[in-house]
């Protein structure tokens, strides 16, 4: 909505842009100075602020898990600190100790988004091991005596959270930089009251944690309800060291080791002991093909665009879809989906699928991702919680190609093996899954809405 307001020339500051001045950012900062307790900025209370840089994509810099180190982007970040090393890229050590020596991690070092959609996204980095970080994130290393553990308390709460808001420039790739970040003000409470804070907010993540454990096991139960319905009975897999594969084994030009993994082939003969056929997935598909592969030029209006974190198990998250400009359209092609479409994870963790709700009608899609269209002879989502299974994601998982980041490929869609019960028999594994996947949405709304009361009553805290 529009918005008219007057500034004095002497209240204008380093920003020229008008979203800085908006009456309500000031009103915020005005409530914020009443404070009864010790006011510096971040710059004031910090060893270092500084963000790494992102090597060229095609060059070497890049390794493999065993041989690198974590190189961390802001999509990795969350502010329960936990990192999916399985899913981080990997820098090479000369890269980490030589071109990005400035931003090694340490243990406690505060992480704060400052560029694209997960800006203002506040975590701490909690390991031992060595990690980097690109320019995405920039790195905030607190003197002494002051814990990181509040004032990520403080950065994630309304009162961190409206500062950036402040100060993110409202482009097409929002950004913020170091200068503006070691200019966030912080209210320094007694040690004493930080520690109360702390102890609130480790409380209501203890919380949440019990609840995500407990929709973890609503979720692990779909896998097993969904393998009893179809009679398929779990093989003990072991991963063997030494195996034999004999020449006319080989298949499809593959000739690396784990392709042949012995528990590969008792996953496919537990699949074909089941109670019903199996047959491929191609005779169902009636359309199928990749996501575009568009620039990420955001804009706050525009085609939105689903990407890759916005693809769970059996479901999606619309919570933080961005959106291209309209002038893209014909960039993007038949990169969009439908109702009822399926889409299925191409690269990081291949083979996550789930079938595209009303809510995402008409969105595009990116490249990660591929989408495909089924006949009316199965039910989608069926075949979405088949998918899903951790057997046939062993399976996916073995499909990958490429060295540095696995990719699958159109093809090994079309060949996966789909175990085929009758239709009122898939209709109702999907009924069945659809309440469980209810029942664990319903827990993570729980913890979700506790941990807000908690941001809620820190800002309560510090505002006295």
């Amino acid at each position: 909505m529009p918005e008219c307001f007057t500034i004095l020339a002497d209240e204008v500051e380093s920003r020229i842009d008008p979203h800085f001045y908006r009456p309500a950012f000031i009103q915020f900062y005005q409530q914020l100075e009443k404070t009864k307790f010790e006011f510096k900025t971040l710059g004031e209370i910090t060893e270092k602020v500084t963000s790494g840089a992102t090597p060229l994509s095609k060059g070497d810099a890049y390794t493999s898990k065993e041989e690198g180190i974590p190189f961390i982007r802001s999509g990795d970040i969350n502010e329960d600190k936990n990192i999916n090393f399985d899913e981080v890229l990997y820098i090479k050590d000369t890269i980490h100790n030589k071109i990005l020596k400035g931003s090694k991690l340490k243990k406690g070092d505060v992480l704060i988004a400052i560029v694209g959609a997960t800006i203002g996204q506040i975590s701490i980095y909690d390991y031992d091991k060595e990690a980097n970080i690109n320019q995405a994130i920039a790195l905030v290393r607190l003197k002494q005596g002051i814990n990181p553990e509040y004032i990520k308390a403080f950065m994630i709460s309304t009162l961190g959270q409206k500062q950036l808001d402040r100060i993110k420039r409202p482009v097409a790739r929002a950004n913020i930089n170091l200068d503006e970040i070691r200019g966030i003000k912080i209210i320094l409470p007694s040690l004493a009251i930080q520690n109360k804070i702390v102890a609130l907010m480790d409380n209501a993540y203890k919380e949440q944690k019990n609840k995500e454990e407990k929709t973890t096991e609503f979720l692990d139960s779909i896998n097993d309800y969904v393998l009893d319905g179809l009679g398929i009975k779990l093989p003990e897999l072991r991963n063997k060291i030494i195996y034999v594969v004999d020449s006319e084994e080989v298949q499809n030009k593959r000739a690396d080791a784990y392709y042949y993994q012995p528990k590969f082939e008792e996953i496919e003969k537990a699949v074909k002991k089941g109670k019903f056929e199996v047959k491929e997935l191609k005779e169902f598909i009636t359309k199928i093909h990749y996501g575009a592969s568009v620039k990420n030029e955001y804009v706050d209006e525009g085609i939105p665009l689903l990407r890759i974190m916005n693809l769970k198990p059996n479901k999606f998250d619309l919570h933080n879809v961005v959106k291209l400009p309209e002038n893209m359209r014909k960039d993007l092609g038949n990169a969009f989906v439908n109702e009822g479409n399926l889409l299925i994870s191409r690269s990081g963790t291949v083979g996550v699928v789930s079938v595209v709700p009303k809510e995402a009608e008409s969105f595009a899609f990116g490249s990660f991702m591929i989408k495909f269209c089924l006949n009316e002879e199965v039910n989608k989502n069926y075949i979405s919680a088949w998918l899903n299974t951790k057997l046939q994601k062993l399976l996916t998982e073995r499909e990958k190609i490429g060295a540095i980041q696995g990719n699958i490929t159109i093809e090994t869609i079309e060949n996966f093996k789909i175990p085929l019960p009758p239709l009122a028999v898939q209709n109702k594994i999907a009924d069945e899954v659809k309440k469980r996947m209810q029942k664990a949405e319903s827990l993570q709304k729980e913890a979700k809405e506790e941990l807000e009361k908690a941001k809620l009553e820190v800002e309560k805290i510090i505002l006295g």
